[in-house]
């Protein structure tokens, strides 16, 4: 009987071609480990803790492979885009819910929890955006948005992410604000408008304000997560309704790793009665060097602290990764991928859908 470390080194190099013959045998063993009860989607289940990833409906109603690893391995699923104001927003007086609505459907077949994301962002604008919304006209063409999309979905949804991204402490702005068509349309109320009009049409929706670049103890991430801290408190001293910060955890291998001021911004949640989900993880591998195997052991690594960390707080509540193969992943585009033009291995599970280092690493992260 091999020791999961065993199969692991076995898997990854047959897997890079470096044992000829043992592919399908490492495969084979590879399906076994990660099924049933092995399954991520078992384990955290039995763990109290909902584990998913970002979906495409398109994918799910095309690609076998890529629906059964998503019913098999997740309890909880977002949409990568079809909820975002530009998928759903066609025309300023229509909207298209098709690519919403099949996500909705596949969750009912595999009793999966589902999270809308989102309702309130500066990008992801429709082209009509720009010539239509005015100062005079867009605090009711958001809170109109607001009130038909939440409304239906009201009383389906896990959590919505309200409000994403709305900090950006470069801008130079008070509070750190995001120079964004909201702010500048609406003004600096336009997050509380956002919160306020979602509660009133899901009351049972857990309402989420979702950033990025708070994990690390660098100077930018500290001072980033001290204004998100910032800016939940001011919402709680206002009687703003927010249940949930979105951590969204988008993580490079190389890159000092999060730890104790993550932690403290937790905590400091806690004490407000906030949960916390870590909703967009993925790692991003292009500074690494070396082999597949090597590579691979250092994003298992990031995956297994970060989330161990992280799960052991008891009001993280969700763990969800940005995609759940690295067949898709964003990170291959332009901007983010490795320098040698090798593919990311970044997710759960590679590009054939074999489970990567990175699955075992984070299902045992759970605990």
């Amino acid at each position: 009987m091999r020791t999961r470390r065993e199969f692991l080194k076995v898997a990854s190099l047959a897997l890079a071609g470096a044992l000829p013959g043992t592919g399908s045998i490492a495969r084979a063993e590879a399906t076994t480990e990660v099924s049933g009860a092995r399954s991520l989607r078992a384990h955290a289940e039995a763990r109290g803790l909902p584990v998913g990833c970002a979906v495409v409906p398109g994918r799910l109603a095309n690609e076998p492979d890529y629906a059964g690893t998503v019913a098999a391995q997740s309890s909880i699923l977002v949409a990568e885009n079809v909820m975002k104001w530009k998928a759903l927003r066609p025309a300023p007086d229509k909207f298209d819910f098709r690519g919403a609505d099949a996500i909705l459907a596949f969750a009912s077949a595999h009793e999966q929890k589902v999270r809308g994301h989102n309702l309130c962002w500066h990008e992801a604008l429709p082209d009509w955006f720009e010539g239509t919304v005015t100062k005079e006209n867009a605090r009711q063409i958001l809170t109109d948005h607001i009130r038909t999309v939440a409304g239906h979905y009201a009383g389906k949804l896990h959590s919505w992410d309200v409000v994403n991204e709305a900090i950006d402490t470069k801008s130079g702005l008070p509070d750190g604000m995001r120079k964004s068509p909201w702010l500048a349309l609406v003004g600096p109320d336009y997050i509380e408008v956002a919160f306020r009009t979602a509660r009133e049409t899901d009351p049972k929706a857990l309402l989420t304000y979702n950033d990025y670049g708070i994990e690390s103890d660098t100077h930018d991430q500290i001072e980033k997560r001290g204004q998100v801290l910032a800016l939940v408190r001011r919402m709680k001293a206002s009687g703003v309704p927010i249940d949930a910060v979105g951590v969204q955890s988008h993580l490079t291998a190389g890159d000092p790793a999060p730890g104790a001021g993550l932690r403290e911004f937790v905590r400091e949640l806690r004490q407000m009665n906030l949960q916390v989900f870590v909703t967009e993880m993925d790692v991003n591998e292009r500074k690494l060097q070396g082999s597949m195997a090597e590579r691979d052991a250092a994003v298992a690594a990031v995956y297994k602290n970060y989330v161990a960390m992280m799960a052991a707080e008891p009001n993280v509540r969700a763990v969800l990764t940005w995609g759940i193969t690295d067949r898709y992943t964003w990170l291959d585009g332009a901007k983010y991928a490795r320098p040698d033009g090798y593919p990311q291995r970044c997710l759960p599970f590679d590009a054939d859908y074999q489970p990567t280092p990175a699955f075992f690493a984070l299902r045992d992260a759970i605990g």
